[in-house]
């Protein structure tokens, strides 16, 4: 646990060094997670927006394989493509998978609930908000599907939402990631990513507390 958190906190010297140990083969590394984090609804925890930021300012050092450009392309083919095979699981599997007795244990029906009173609440503007929250931006398309939400529809808009996610992450990565202040502080920026993306969720479950 200690080792995962320090990959976490650290994600831009890990990085770093697979880019250095693959070489182009790091493009294959970073659509896999960013696939595999959209795709498969079990594994809601692996690093999204931190590792967008992260590949965007390790694509800023001098004389490293990974182009901007390419990044770009490929989180969104990943995000997208993910989201796709995630909704598919949600019209095809659905509930039995999160009644599994091993795999149910990855995703509750309480992860479930939270992210349809989070569709209730946004309407068709949760797909893109959702796209910017861990967990929900998982649950987002299997729950989609589950509730009988028309996939033309989500796939319109979810592609506004992986073009916005994508661009701002990358970008945002290789011009400010390479400032001494954020090189010598990554892992509170870290950090400070993954407290601004949870904090609606935050909010929004204290508010349903103080309601209720």
């Amino acid at each position: 646990m200690a080792h995962i958190i320090d990959i976490f906190l650290h994600l831009d010297q890990h990085l770093s060094t697979w880019v250095n140990i693959l070489g182009p083969w790091s493009y294959a590394l970073l659509f896999a997670v960013i696939f595999i984090e959209t795709g498969a609804v079990i594994l809601p925890f692996l690093p999204g927006d931190s590792l967008l930021f992260a590949a965007g300012a390790t694509a800023a050092l001098p004389h490293n394989v990974l182009d901007p450009w390419a990044l770009l392309l490929l989180f969104w083919v990943a995000a997208l493509s993910g989201d796709s095979l995630n909704f598919v699981l949600g019209r095809k599997i659905g509930l039995p998978l999160v009644r599994h007795p091993f795999l149910g244990r990855f995703i509750t029906e309480k992860n479930l609930e939270d992210t349809k009173s989070f569709f209730i609440k946004h309407g068709k503007l949760a797909i893109i908000l959702a796209r910017f929250l861990p967990i929900i931006r998982t649950l987002a398309p299997f729950t989609a599907a589950l509730s009988g939400y028309p996939y033309r529809q989500f796939i319109m808009l979810d592609t506004i939402a992986a073009t916005l996610w994508v661009f701002i992450g990358v970008w945002c990565g290789y011009f400010f990631g390479q400032v001494p202040f954020i090189q010598q502080h990554f892992s509170l920026v870290i950090l400070g990513i993954l407290f601004i993306t949870i904090l609606p969720a935050v909010i929004g479950a204290i508010r349903a507390r103080l309601n209720k």
